[in-house]
């Protein structure tokens, strides 16, 4: 299956999505602190989509996931199904938001710091960061995928951590999931060519540990093997003719919306 290439119209609905995905996060943050359950900020981030937004929650019911948002504690690598525990001083966690609107998806995360966290969490935190934002700043036209994961990779691992392998970033639009796979390891000059118009997500998983993971019994729920934490971000982006539209981003962020390479 060939990447979707969006029309103008489909890159409007697509930039609308995207921001909305983002205004969730913004709105979520104050609300992320000790003593709050996941179950909480699930259901502010379910009535902020629903009711403010007129939107929807892709998560819900998406192949029977239980909740309207993502929300991986500590050790878990994706997919955290929110619950009744209260957040502790030092968790870290990251809120995954996916919103439909006018039936096109707009997908981002975002790690967020519970009270004081330690130093080894904030390092991870940061680096799983810059490792999004090195690849974000690579997308142009003509670019290839094996690139990209071959320079997130080679920044997780200079500083001693590992890339999950098992779950990767993904073309996206009228579909949660479209093609291509995109991968956060790899080796260079392989992989798919990208093309103007095309919109997919960056969202590299980075454990402080290994790279192995495994999925709970609650068949969604990923967590590292060897309970070290793991960090993640995730942007929805755009192939421009000259390079990249960040469809997600945020106001506190230092990376430009429009990065052109002519």
């Amino acid at each position: 299956m060939a990447a979707i290439i969006k029309t103008s119209d489909e890159i409007d609905k697509m930039r609308i999505a995207g921001q909305q995905a983002a205004d969730v996060l913004t709105m979520i943050e104050p609300f992320i602190k000790v003593g709050v359950t996941t179950n909480e900020l699930n259901q502010r981030c379910h009535d902020f989509i629903v009711n403010e937004q007129g939107g929807i929650p892709a998560p819900l019911n998406y192949h029977g996931f239980p909740k309207s948002i993502c929300t991986s504690l500590n050790f878990v690598v994706c997919h955290g199904i929110p619950n009744d525990k209260a957040l502790k001083d030092g968790d870290i966690v990251n809120v995954d938001i996916t919103v439909i609107q006018n039936g096109y998806h707009g997908d981002t995360s975002k790690m967020f710091m519970v009270g004081k966290t330690s130093i080894l969490a904030e390092r991870l935190s940061r680096i799983a960061q810059e490792c999004l934002y090195i690849g974000i700043n690579m997308v142009k036209p003509g670019a290839r995928l094996g690139d990209i994961g071959a320079a997130i990779q080679k920044h997780a691992e200079n500083h001693n951590y590992s890339v999950v392998r098992e779950y990767c970033g993904h073309g996206i639009g009228v579909g949660f999931h479209e093609e291509p796979q995109v991968l956060h390891y790899g080796k260079k000059g392989t992989g798919e060519t990208l093309q103007v118009g095309q919109c997919f997500t960056i969202e590299p998983m980075v454990n402080a540990g290994k790279r192995n993971c495994k999925v709970l019994k609650d068949e969604w729920t990923v967590v590292t093997k060897d309970k070290k934490l793991s960090a993640q971000w995730e942007h929805t982006l755009l192939v421009t003719e000259t390079g990249v539209e960040i469809l997600t981003l945020r106001p506190e962020e230092t990376i430009e919306r429009i990065i052109n390479h002519d």
